[in-house]
């Protein structure tokens, strides 16, 4: 219990913050994990799953960078995560892994 307003106040703080980390953590995790099974139970099966990949890998992708931009996840973590799902998707369906950056 608070023995001050001030650390009252930081204890309210710190209920908040980390109901929006668990939030952020959670959906990060889940997009992740989609995109993980996917790509894991994934075969040359057609056009239809192309554009799931690619749905899902650009979903992964961006939770778990805005995870690591809103600190719900440490960055490096979220940085191997990707990393780790885009090594994985270049080898099961290559053409569902775009580069977003320009040469």
């Amino acid at each position: 219990m608070a023995n001050t307003r001030q650390s009252a106040k930081r204890a309210k703080q710190s209920v908040k913050r980390r109901a929006r980390n668990n939030l952020v953590r959670g959906k990060a995790r889940s997009a992740f994990k989609k995109a993980y099974d996917f790509f894991i139970n994934a075969s040359d099966k057609g056009k239809a799953d192309l554009e799931m990949a690619k749905s899902l890998y650009r979903s992964a992708v961006s939770s778990m960078t805005r995870a690591g931009q809103k600190h719900g996840l440490p960055k490096q973590r979220a940085a191997r995560k990707i990393s780790r799902l885009t090594k994985l998707a270049k080898s099961k369906l290559p053409e569902a892994v775009t580069s977003t950056k320009s040469s």
